[in-house]
């Protein structure tokens, strides 16, 4: 984890329960180098907690097409169902992943992703989650993931 201004929190478990208390989520996602690369954000304004990755050129997999990446996709999946586990349970640490499935239904164009992880299954040790990704209508999913987590 990288410094933290002053009077921030620096331990996630401590960032996890700021942002459960305030719901700013940017003060997670900032902590994660990965997200931050690949403009993952989580949002929250219609009572679910979803991921939206903003749109950059760096994303583009298929340049001809265009279309994004499969990787980004496929991170924006993962970060979703890890979001939706912190910030829906009681967990300290963020869980490890067992396994993820990628199901790739369309091509992503070149704009904002949203997706929505659904707990499928918790129980104390392991978590199922499935996920869908969608642009502009979540009838239409461009790519879906059923993922397993190990909890802490």
């Amino acid at each position: 984890m990288e410094s933290t201004p002053p009077g921030q929190p620096t331990r996630i478990a401590d960032i996890l329960r700021q942002v459960r208390q305030t719901g700013e989520y940017r003060l997670l996602t900032d902590v994660i180098p990965y997200t931050r690369f690949l403009g993952i954000g989580v949002e929250n304004t219609t009572g679910e907690v979803l991921c939206r990755m903003r749109f950059a050129p760096m994303l583009i997999g298929n340049s001809s097409l265009p279309a994004l990446h499969g990787g980004t996709l496929g991170a924006l999946l993962e970060s979703a169902a890890i979001f939706e586990l912190l910030l829906r349970t009681q967990e300290e640490r963020v869980p490890k992943i067992i396994s993820i499935t990628v199901d790739f239904l369309r091509s992503g164009r070149p704009q904002d992703t949203l997706a929505k992880a659904t707990i499928t299954r918790l129980g104390r040790r392991v978590a199922n989650l499935q996920v869908q990704a969608w642009q502009e209508d979540r009838s239409k999913p461009i790519a879906s993931a059923n993922a397993l987590f190990l909890l802490s």
